[in-house]
């Protein structure tokens, strides 16, 4: 499987315009024959907290949007970005299927309340597992990355796992770090992408995107200024690794039926 992470330098609560640079960069994945594209967490937005400006009903501009991208070209994305529901604000990722259309929902189980996003979000209580080619996959949201329990729910059943995120360079070692601990404990391969450049907080994000593999290996990894990175990799060595080296099993609870 071929994934194109990308880094994306998100115009501060400018729909239009990150809209325009993502359409150029599932253009590009598409002509290296990537199978997949993800990008990060609020990329139509920037971590804003601005709900007037940010929010928009479920299935309707940005959902559309990312269908129509998929199905144009022929590709697999995966994107974060804001929803209402009723009286829910909710801080949620995708996965649009190369067909155009939705195939998980994931609701951030852990709005970051030392920012205060707590306040303005919604949290979710489910995990997702969806079909990718033909492999198992979940996804998380930048924060839910220092909660290893949650990834315990999905590990026995999948063999990627993605993390998109706003994560500021202040804490840049924790995200590179973590990142490694989940791909390692849970003996899949985890995909961290996170964004660069300022924001309208005046917060700084210098990327730093990994794919680890099951083993903790770093297959790749993107600098401060670089948007788009490319990773091969063989999701058969989950399987393969989980048989010669069967910790998971080993584990006391069952996390994946609690």
């Amino acid at each position: 499987m071929k994934i194109a992470s990308i880094q994306l330098d998100i115009v501060w609560e400018d729909k239009k315009q990150n809209f325009e640079q993502v359409s150029g960069f599932v253009k590009q994945a598409k002509d290296d024959e990537c199978d997949l594209v993800v990008f990060p967490e609020m990329f139509s937005s920037g971590f804003s907290m601005n709900l007037e400006v940010v929010a928009e009903p479920a299935n309707t501009e940005t959902t559309q949007f990312l269908c129509q991208l998929a199905k144009q070209y022929q590709i697999n994305l995966i994107a974060g970005f804001v929803e209402k529901i009723d009286d829910r604000i909710e801080n949620i990722a995708l996965f649009v299927h190369r067909d155009g259309q939705v195939k998980a929902r994931y609701i951030k189980n852990y709005p970051f309340s030392h920012a205060g996003e707590n306040k303005y979000y919604s949290s979710g209580d489910q995990q997702v597992i969806f079909d990718l080619e033909d492999s198992k996959a979940s996804m998380f949201i930048c924060y839910d990355l220092r909660f290893p329990e949650l990834f315990r729910k999905v590990a026995k059943q999948v063999e990627i796992i993605f993390v998109i995120a706003n994560w500021p360079v202040a804490r840049q070692e924790h995200w590179e770090v973590l990142l490694k601990a989940r791909a390692i404990e849970n003996q899949c391969f985890v995909v961290g992408v996170n964004r660069i450049g300022r924001d309208g907080n005046g917060l700084e994000y210098r990327g730093g995107s990994h794919v680890y593999d099951p083993l903790g290996k770093d297959l790749s990894r993107g600098d401060r200024h670089q948007e788009y990175v490319v990773t091969r990799i063989d999701l058969s060595q989950v399987g393969r690794l989980r048989r010669d080296l069967p910790f998971l099993r080993d584990m006391k609870d069952d996390y994946s039926k609690s």
